[in-house]
């Protein structure tokens, strides 16, 4: 990775989310509060679902899978931006950059696929519930979740391969406050006009297309709930659909602008990539937490014997 960097960039310039004192201060507190907030949440399901037997199912499984993403989601590039917060020149090394895309990437990618496979154990759950055990078999949770590791990585090392060998003269200044695979892309010193398309398509191609799978299978769902819709079962249905189609919204939304809008706009990208990095991570566990009694219940057990244990110790 070293070797391909032929150029005299060593480090890239962070301009950052903006130069008034004031809202970086304020943009200080709401980062590290989220932060705080997204790995306590996220760290909580994970332990949960890993010691309670009561969620010992494909989909608690597969919440825990996107809970211990979504940490990794948080840690990616906001322990960065808010140490910057407290810095005047704010820099980061050509490898933690490539080290910074190859992450970001990771994590959007292993999202996309276990979104995916949470829709699939609902449409299973709510259309097949006779051999939904059956179907949504432990193997199968497995192979999911080894499907969006590997898609994952391999897309993310795609990705990489389009600029560890472009030569970076300067300038060096990335305007935004992390790396961005298509502005680093700008800064290089030759023509990148086909490489920049190529990976809007790519990643454009595999956010898109994963946002119109998830659109048609969540329509079905709700068609299919609301023809069965007699009781409390499809209330209860809806409640656990309503809560995945806004962590999808919430995911793609942001995404899909910044890897897809022909006329990029920088404060609206700033804008767009918070919520992705800060925001989103946060508000996953908040959702899936208040609307699924049986996580709330368990969530108090945990705390309950936490606390029990700190007490004992």
């Amino acid at each position: 990775m070293e070797g391909g960097n032929h150029s005299g960039v060593s480090e890239f310039v962070l301009v950052g989310l903006t130069h008034s004192w004031e809202i970086q201060l304020l943009l200080l507190v709401f980062s590290s509060v989220l932060y705080v907030g997204s790995m306590t949440g996220n760290i909580l399901i994970v332990f949960s679902v890993t010691i309670d037997p009561h969620l010992h199912s494909p989909m608690y499984f597969l919440l825990a899978g996107l809970s211990f993403i979504d940490l990794g989601a948080c840690s990616a590039a906001s322990p960065k931006m808010i140490y910057d917060l407290f810095r005047k020149r704010k820099v980061i090394s050509f490898g933690g950059c490539i080290a910074q895309i190859f992450f970001i990437h990771v994590v959007g990618g292993v999202e996309m696929v276990l979104l995916i496979a949470m829709a699939f154990d609902r449409y299973v759950a709510i259309c097949k519930p006779l051999h939904y055990l059956t179907i949504m078999s432990p193997r199968r949770c497995v192979l999911f979740l080894t499907a969006a590791w590997a898609l994952g990585v391999s897309h993310s090392l795609f990705q990489l391969a389009f600029i560890v060998n472009l030569p970076f003269c300067g300038p060096n200044v990335v305007d935004s406050f992390y790396c961005d695979l298509p502005r680093l892309l700008r800064l290089a010193c030759t023509d990148t006009y086909r490489l920049q398309f190529m990976v809007t398509i790519n990643s454009g191609f595999i956010c898109v297309g994963s946002f119109f799978i998830l659109l048609i299978s969540y329509i079905f769902i709700l068609f299919t709930v609301w023809k069965r819709s007699s009781g409390g079962g499809s209330s209860k249905a809806l409640s656990t659909l309503s809560a995945h189609i806004t962590v999808v919204l919430l995911f793609f939304g942001p995404t899909m602008f910044v890897y897809t809008w022909p006329h990029p706009n920088s404060q609206m990208d700033k804008f767009f990539a918070i919520l992705d990095a800060v925001l989103t991570p946060f508000l996953n566990p908040v959702i899936y937490t208040l609307r699924n009694k049986e996580m709330k219940a368990a969530l108090k057990r945990v705390c309950r014997h936490l606390v029990v244990y700190r007490k004992i110790s």
